[in-house]
């Protein structure tokens, strides 16, 4: 048995690993490389050797516990059975059948892959190492996690969690308080026992509210609250300025428009769950009123968010098609669409259905722009959207991905079906089959989301915007014990429209389905055509949330 530990100084400082190696078969020798490497020699006629490794981020003896207690014999065969079980308890929880080899491989990986992040970094005694470097323990059941890649996962990743592990997301909602309550601010981007401060918003807001608002609260949400508060007013990247004059100008700080869209999304998060919590109507009105800073980004001559000056004055010259400047890892025609609570008001800033459906389309139809000079070199993110040849529609990165559910604002849900075409274009089971950037779980949870046929385009609300379902049916397990089916006999190659739907035997028309819905158990049968129905989904009532709706 060996043991040693390493101490990185790369995206976050000080970040430990330690390790406990356990053999099968005793080594008759131990030669040191430098401090990095180990030469290890066994007798001669070894054979078989297994190894167990344990790592810990608190000590070499940790590592050595959390590596019996997975692995208490060196049996290679016992190890793997207990492995395919757990992945098939844990694959299990959505199952799919009645599409091609394919569209099968492709789910499951994609529902793999959900499953890979968020890091536990709690060892089996409790024990975990937190953002000052100090050793804690967690309560008795208790699980401390890292890797939360918060601005890509908020949008599909975390919501998928609240659908199916309820017991993670509790556990990674107080993590996040831990971290709170060392640094004075929520997570961004934390890894190990470090924050790496990486991409931008403070979408730690979005996860707890939509948390709480679904009714999973195994946290102390008053504190919960006040972190979230106090980080929307902290952010380094530009709060001070959104705060006093409701954006972020662009001659001051980089990014600033991506940045301006999600805060004011965060800050409508922040009044719901304020709002929630029965606080003064006083302190829910001024996040109400931060949630409308987009409009102040909004070029009615461009249709376009836009980036403006301290004076107020749009930046010039401007081009929606560049990257990078004031948006991050997108451009305009990305951006534009960052209203996750407020679509409506973004139709209405458009002219009404026409002209934000107008707009819509465009995003497909207008030839990007590839340029190196934009990050002084054409970044993988461009290059995969070169690749897709769909206008501006950049799937391969997150900030375009709720896009297409937009259609089912504006009484079109035929378009968003159309274009879940995705689904079959930018994935496949070959070794190239993916589209971009993973990020942790957040471009799979797209897939799992869409082949069900649905997707959370605002998280914080109780709803996922309809779509149209890939697979002729699906079941989703709950930990409740309830189940939700999905059933579209007639899918198949072709019939990507849906006629027409019914829930638990009722006739549905609206554009989405609440969490209610699915919580409950029940049925949902879609009937398939080839050609759009044009008339289902169409009126105001059959729209999903809008902030300005509600505020009418």
């Amino acid at each position: 048995e060996i043991a040693g530990m390493r101490r990185t100084q790369g995206w976050v400082p000080d970040q430990y690993v330690f390790f406990s190696a356990r053999f099968s078969e005793p080594f008759a020798d131990v030669r040191l490389l430098g401090d990095k490497q180990a030469v290890l020699t066994f007798a001669p006629d070894t054979e078989t050797l297994t190894i167990a490794v344990g790592l810990s981020s608190v000590s070499a003896a940790n590592a050595r516990l959390n590596s019996v207690a997975e692995v208490p014999e060196l049996d290679f065969d016992a190890v793997h059975a207990r492995a395919a079980a757990l992945w098939r308890e844990a694959l299990g929880d959505i199952v799919v059948e009645g599409g091609s080899r394919d569209e099968m491989v492709n789910f499951y990986t994609a529902q793999y892959h959900t499953k890979l992040t968020p890091n536990l970094m709690s060892d089996v005694n409790g024990e975990y190492r937190r953002h000052d470097q100090r050793i804690a323990r967690m309560p008795q059941g208790g699980a401390y996690y890292s890797t939360f890649s918060l601005w890509d996962t908020f949008r599909a990743w975390n919501p998928l969690q609240t659908l199916v592990d309820t017991t993670l997301v509790n556990d990674m909602i107080r993590s996040m308080l831990d971290m709170y309550d060392i640094t004075g601010e929520l997570p961004i981007w934390p890894l190990a026992s470090g924050e790496t401060g990486t991409m931008i918003g403070y979408h730690a807001a979005s996860v707890i509210a939509d948390a709480y608002l679904k009714g999973i609260r195994g946290y102390d949400a008053e504190k919960a609250l006040d972190a979230m508060i106090r980080s929307s007013n902290i952010n380094k990247k530009g709060s001070d300025y959104y705060t006093a004059q409701g954006y972020i100008p662009s001659n001051i700080k980089r990014e600033s428009v991506s940045c301006t869209l999600e805060y004011a999304y965060d800050d409508w998060c922040i009044s719901r769950l304020a709002a929630a919590l029965g606080k003064p109507r006083s302190e829910v009105e001024l996040y109400e009123k931060r949630a409308m800073n987009y409009r102040n980004l909004f070029d009615p001559e461009t249709r376009l968010m836009r980036g403006r000056n301290r004076n107020g004055a749009f930046m010039s010259p401007f081009s929606p098609l560049k990257w990078g400047d004031a948006f991050t890892e997108g451009n305009s025609w990305h951006y534009t669409w960052s209203v996750f609570h407020d679509p409506q008001g973004l139709v209405d800033l458009m002219g009404g259905p026409d002209g934000f459906v107008q707009m819509l389309d465009s995003v497909f139809n207008v030839p990007p722009l590839f340029d190196d000079s934009y990050y002084g070199g054409i970044i993988h993110e461009i290059r995969e959207m070169q690749v897709m040849n769909m206008g501006n529609y950049a799937h391969g990165n997150q900030p375009v991905q709720h896009m297409i559910y937009l259609y089912d604002y504006a009484g079109q849900p035929w378009k968003a079906q159309y274009w879940l075409e995705v689904m079959n274009r930018l994935y496949n089971s070959r070794a190239d089959g993916y589209c971009g950037d993973e990020d942790n779980g957040q471009t799979s949870a797209w897939y799992v989301f869409s082949a069900l046929g649905f997707y959370p385009v605002c998280p914080g609300t109780d709803q996922y915007v309809m779509g149209a379902p890939l697979f002729r049916k699906a079941v989703l397990r709950f930990e409740n014990g309830k189940l939700f089916t999905i059933e579209a006999p007639e899918n198949g190659p072709g019939n990507r429209y849906i006629r027409s739907a019914s829930l638990n035997g009722e006739k549905y028309t609206k554009n989405y389905l609440t969490h209610g819905n699915l919580l409950r158990g029940g049925k949902l049968q879609v009937k398939m055509d080839r050609v759009p129905n044009k008339k289902r989904g169409i009126a105001p009532e059959d729209f999903p949330y809008s902030f300005s709706t509600e505020r009418k």
